[in-house]
């Protein structure tokens, strides 16, 4: 079965945005887990140290307060800093994987495309490694199949054309199906 595979570096993506719109919710639906992970971490935290107390030094003072209200600061900006951290790495992730499904969704449409206008000699193709790649072999499988039933009726057809023995009304109705194949689709 023939995918088309290109080899490497044959097929190379121009654009950071595939598909801007789909790429974009994907990665905000991350970094959206992301924030509520970490309000959830601050939340828990202060929740589990509000019936405890801390003891610290604050400009030469021995300072007792609730340790929910003592760590506060730390906790928010550990957190911060944490989720900006990973929010960064989160997004560059979220963006290589979102290629691996746009990438190919894009190739599929434009191919289709083509298909639908009866280019049957188009075949799908995806580059290696990335998604849908048995769903393009199953397309191309079908397209193949497809390509193979539409030529076998045109050389039935033309068989017919060449007939001796048909009537000029008959030859005139075979001679406009050919045409009707030729124009509907690339064989």
């Amino acid at each position: 079965m023939n995918l088309t595979k290109k080899p490497p570096g044959s097929i190379k993506r121009k654009h950071l945005f595939i598909n801007k719109n789909f790429q974009t919710r994907f990665i905000l639906k991350f970094i959206l887990i992301l924030f509520f992970s970490g309000a959830i971490s601050i939340g828990l935290t202060l929740f589990y140290t509000r019936d405890t107390l801390t003891s610290s030094f604050i400009n030469s003072k021995l300072m007792i307060q609730n340790t929910s209200t003592a760590i506060l600061p730390q906790v928010l900006y550990t957190t911060l800093i944490t989720t900006v951290l990973i929010g960064l790495i989160v997004i560059l992730v979220t963006l290589l994987i979102s290629h691996k499904i746009a990438g190919p969704m894009f190739r599929f449409k434009k191919d289709i495309d083509n298909i639908s206008q009866g280019d049957l000699k188009a075949r799908i193709s995806i580059r290696e490694g990335d998604q849908f790649q048995e769903l393009a072999i199953s397309l191309n499988k079908m397209i193949e199949s497809l390509h193979k039933n539409i030529s076998d009726i045109q050389t039935d057809v033309h068989a017919l054309g060449e007939k001796t023995d048909l009537s000029e009304n008959c030859r005139g109705e075979i001679v406009q199906l050919n045409k009707k194949i030729n124009t509907h689709f690339k064989l």
